[in-house]
């Protein structure tokens, strides 16, 4: 675990994988709502283990860093002093550390749900910055697309959860209750109306040319394909990408904690081996 301070003076906590031999990039993985770094251990370690130097942050009010800064788990995700811009702030400071220690190196960057969307405001807000792009359960960040109902609803009922929304199965969702780091708290709650509404966007015109792998669950309720695939012809026409790769997997929102999660590790790879052999 290692630290650095960010522009408002939050301790942001991160873990750093690193292959045995000689690195071939990096990627900075960028974690979820109400969750924290940790739950990407397995797929950090598969990307160490194929060549990869990994970062893996906890964003502002998240995990070890929202400990920190809160003081209390009933805290969690809320974002604190700065909201969502600074969330942002501190996840390209993660970037630019990441960058800065391995100089030469091609940096790719993984988000997942909420993270996918801190993903995405990186990709426009920094041009040119990153070298690769993997953008896991996320959606074009426009209305009609994201979904605004409860995320459990298709799963409601006397016996739910709460969270069968985010895997298919049921030890993961155990898994996650039992975590004390992380929270059930929807997202609009945790951030506020101000916050939430800075998730409101489109891909960026004409941006340097960028690999881009998509991917998503069948049943994923924050978007599910049909959002993805928006998202993909967006970076295709506005941004004008032209290497956009979207995947489809069996599954709810969670791909990478889903019954499918072997072979999307897999996949992401065997895009990043296409395109940044080793």
């Amino acid at each position: 675990m290692a630290e650095f301070v960010d522009l408002r003076g939050t301790t942001i906590f991160y873990d750093r994988y690193e292959p045995e031999g000689e690195p071939r990039g990096i990627v900075h993985v960028l974690h979820g709502v109400g969750e924290h770094a940790g739950r990407y251990r397995v797929l950090a370690e598969a990307l160490a283990a194929d060549g990869w130097i990994v970062y893996a942050d906890d964003h502002r009010g998240h995990g070890r860093t929202g400990m920190r800064q809160h003081g209390t788990a009933d805290m969690l995700a809320r974002l604190g002093d700065g909201g969502h811009r600074a969330a942002e702030e501190a996840a390209w400071q993660m970037s630019e550390i990441a960058r800065s220690e391995n100089p030469g190196l091609p940096l790719v960057i993984l988000g997942h749900s909420w993270g996918s969307f801190l993903t995405q405001i990186l990709v426009n807000d920094h041009p040119g910055a990153f070298d690769g792009v993997v953008l896991v359960g996320s959606a074009l960040r426009w209305p009609g697309f994201l979904n605004a109902r409860p995320l459990n609803a298709r799963w409601d009922g006397p016996e739910a959860k709460g969270n069968e929304w985010i895997s298919e199965d049921p030890e993961v969702q155990d898994a996650a209750l039992a975590d004390p780091l992380t929270t059930q708290t929807p997202l609009a709650e945790a951030f506020g109306p101000l916050n939430t509404l800075r998730l409101i966007g489109r891909p960026a015109k004409d941006l340097p040319d960028t690999p881009v792998l998509l991917m998503v669950g069948r049943d994923d309720p924050v978007g599910g394909p049909r959002a993805v695939h928006a998202l993909a012809a967006a970076y295709r026409e506005r941004s004008g990408f032209t290497d956009v790769t979207t995947r489809v997997f069996a599954g709810r929102h969670e791909i990478l904690n889903g019954f499918e999660q072997e072979s999307v590790r897999a996949d992401i790879l065997a895009w990043l081996d296409a395109r940044f052999p080793a």
